[in-house]
């Protein structure tokens, strides 16, 4: 055991010293996370590269525990959001977060995943894979170096060893909801704004009708999905 995880605060008498260890339930429960994170393989643009870069003998992310990328969201604890998150693809970004069991991290790795990047407010762009999903470290860069992501790495290990677990989301009562798989169509539409999409879209249709004009555009009565 590391001396941090073998220093609860409490005083071990001199004869006992190397034979006794006192810790916490939550550090060593946090030791065990930190050391052996399962990152998702996937990428989505030129920052993947660079995450693949990460993973070679010269920077050698094994170092941290986390040299296994698994292929199944089931199997992974860590999406590393690396590149460009378009319309089309965020639904599938969230799907795959809602298939990745508890306790689970994200990384939005470079400008675009974090907020767009040089395509920010593009017609075929998500502004920051954020508004989607939560995002627990970000890394800056376009793209980042592997030694950006590394310190991401590091970031997200000082995270976990904070996390307690009387307080974390995946002890509290009562089953987690999934989080909204957004729709794509004419344009990207989160369902957890449905509401306000429908009383828009009926409130256009009402100008419309009122000053004389053609409506081309019905209003939205159903859930989507």
């Amino acid at each position: 055991m590391s001396l941090d995880l073998n220093n609860p605060g409490y005083d071990i008498p001199p004869e006992m010293m190397g034979q006794v260890s006192i810790s916490t339930l939550d550090k060593i429960y946090n030791w065990g996370r930190r050391s052996s994170i399962w990152p998702m393989m996937f990428g989505l643009a030129c920052c993947a590269i660079e995450m693949i870069c990460t993973a070679t003998s010269r920077f050698d992310f094994a170092r941290f525990g986390m040299e296994i990328m698994r292929p199944s969201p089931r199997q992974a604890d860590l999406m590393i959001v690396a590149g460009t998150v378009t319309k089309k693809m965020i639904p599938q970004i969230v799907r795959l977060y809602n298939q990745m069991p508890e306790p689970k991290y994200v990384i939005a790795m470079g400008s675009c995943a974090s907020g767009g990047g040089p395509f920010k407010e593009g017609y075929n762009v998500v502004s920051g894979v954020d508004e989607y999903v939560p995002v627990d470290v970000y890394v800056a860069g376009c793209p980042p170096t592997p030694q950006a992501l590394l310190n991401g790495f590091i970031t997200l290990q000082q995270l976990i060893d904070k996390q307690s677990i009387k307080t974390v989301r995946w002890y509290k009562k009562g089953p987690e909801e999934a989080l909204p798989v957004p729709v794509l169509g004419p344009d990207l539409m989160d369902l957890r704004e449905m509401k306000m999409i429908k009383e828009y879209s009926k409130s256009k249709l009402q100008a419309q009708q009122s000053a004389g004009l053609p409506t081309t555009d019905a209003p939205i009565t159903s859930d989507a999905g």
